[in-house]
């Protein structure tokens, strides 16, 4: 198992407002993290100087907000800039300025990343011990499958057990929280709320391969009971404005309905048959398809 991370390879956590408090990074270290990494920030933050007190200069990378924001396809017109959208469409142009061939796109409020194993009839969880042969094992998928962008899973993926689609499919047609993006394939995320959804509806109905892959998964911090971060937009609209973002983006497979069981709320539900292109296995291309070219 290769535990040495590639040196043309780093983490960026993109953050805003919490200084003093990004848990991504202590739980990547924790789990035996061992490469490269950058705190991704904005020239609007007034906790600048703070990120590079507590990171250092040479692990803090500060873009220029307002510039980004004229270059963004939010879909919609409010000129409020406090959304991850312009971090992460700086993102590509960083990796390139750093020397980057491979990275890793995460928010600042992770708090756990684990696995899935079968055991005693149940799925359990076991929590992550060697990141970087994971990481490796990442960057191998997505070079070989040839895959615009890869993601870990999320806890929410495998509600069900043993019967969650996740975890008997193996891998499904999204991305969201945790990007593994190649530096020479780039693609733009939109919309002002949503953006990774939205993302992944749009460049995967026009045959874009993007995938989350089983094997691990993240815990993200309750959104609206964190501080810094996208709490301020998500307590002003709460996530019917958000998931309206991507009802927008791509009607014909997505709408909004009620999701949980006791505490209930709105959220996007996409219809994955009205979604993306499949893929057809090889084996039933058809010997004659062919027969209508011209002699």
């Amino acid at each position: 198992m290769n535990t040495e991370i590639r040196d043309d390879f780093a983490i960026f956590i993109l953050s805003h407002g919490r200084a003093d408090d990004v848990k991504t990074l202590k739980e990547m270290h924790d789990c035996g993290y061992t490469g490269k990494y950058y705190i991704i920030i904005d020239n609007e933050d007034d906790q600048q100087e703070d990120y590079i007190k507590n990171f250092g200069q040479d692990h803090v990378v500060v873009f220029d907000k307002y510039k980004k924001s004229l270059e963004c396809e939010t879909c919609d017109i409010p000129r409020k800039r406090n959304a991850v959208i312009y971090a992460r469409e700086s993102c590509f142009e960083i990796a390139r300025q750093l020397g980057l061939n491979y990275f890793l796109e995460l928010d600042d409020d992770y708090d756990a990343f684990s696995s899935r194993i079968e055991k005693n009839g149940t799925l359990s969880q076991v929590y992550v011990q060697q990141m970087n042969a994971i990481i490796n094992e990442m960057l191998e998928f997505l070079e070989k499958s040839g895959a615009t962008c890869i993601a870990f899973a999320q806890n929410g993926d495998f509600i069900g057990g043993l019967g969650s689609t996740m975890y008997k499919e193996r891998v499904h047609r999204k991305i969201m929280n945790a990007f593994f993006c190649k530096t020479d394939r780039p693609f733009s995320f939109l919309g002002r709320m949503n953006d990774d959804v939205n993302t992944y509806l749009l460049e995967g109905s026009r045959g874009v391969l993007f995938m989350t892959v089983a094997d691990c998964s993240l815990r993200q911090t309750v959104t609206q009971k964190s501080g810094g971060g996208l709490t301020e937009m998500y307590q002003e609209n709460g996530t019917y404005v958000k998931s309206f973002f991507s009802v927008m983006i791509n009607p014909s497979c997505v709408k909004v309905g009620e999701m949980g069981q006791f505490h209930k709320r709105l959220h996007h539900s996409v219809k994955w048959e009205d979604a993306v292109p499949k893929i057809i296995r090889e084996d039933w291309r058809k010997a004659s398809a062919n027969k209508f070219k011209k002699s």
